[in-house]
């Protein structure tokens, strides 16, 4: 009987092992998916572009609930899942700058404060540093998710006009005002209490 017992709580145990790693399988998911979304976009599917884009959205809401919910927190997830979320969204506004459906500024304004963000990530996770989104950066992010979906559906509802734009300025201000807080809270209050 305890040989059974035995058994059955290796198995639980692994299984409920694996299932950590289950926030971090759905940020590799989507990384696949930025893949998925040019291949679309080169064929002019966009509706698939669509459903792939919120598709995407949706595994991002649902990594970090499971991650959060059952703390199933990672530093290799702090790092894949803001990852996936960028590169989305600078194949999004690359496809749609390349369309002729943004203008130029856009897309550099978003690539600059990227870079920005990823050399500084990096040369935090050098000292061993992970720095973790925050509310501003998830405001941030999801007007840029909000202007990637309005811009395809601007394919179905012309009417939507310049709104998309309009979601994508405020998204930048809003991912500027992110970085400087970033820079604030991440960096320099770090050097403060280390020194």
């Amino acid at each position: 009987m305890e040989n059974i017992l035995s058994i059955g709580y290796n198995g639980l145990h692994r299984r409920v092992k694996f299932m950590r790693h289950i926030p971090n399988v759905l940020s590799a998911i989507r990384l696949i998916l930025v893949g998925v979304f040019i291949f679309l976009f080169a064929r002019a599917k966009y509706l698939a572009c669509l459903i792939v884009f919120l598709t995407a959205f949706f595994t991002d809401l649902l990594d970090g609930y499971l991650a959060r919910r059952n703390n199933w927190i990672s530093d290799l997830g702090k790092v894949l899942d803001p990852l996936a979320d960028k590169l989305m969204v600078i194949a999004a506004l690359s496809c749609f700058y390349s369309a002729g459906w943004l203008p130029l500024w856009i897309l550099l304004a978003v690539l600059i404060k990227e870079g920005i963000m990823i050399i500084g990530g990096l040369l935090l996770f050098r000292k061993e540093v992970v720095v973790y989104a925050d509310w501003y950066g998830k405001f941030a992010a999801g007007f840029f998710n909000a202007g990637v979906a309005l811009t395809l559906l601007k394919n179905f509802w012309p009417w939507i006009g310049m709104l998309n734009i309009i979601v994508f300025c405020i998204a930048i201000v809003l991912a500027v005002i992110a970085l400087c807080h970033y820079a604030k809270v991440q960096v320099f209050n770090r050097e403060k209490k280390e020194s």
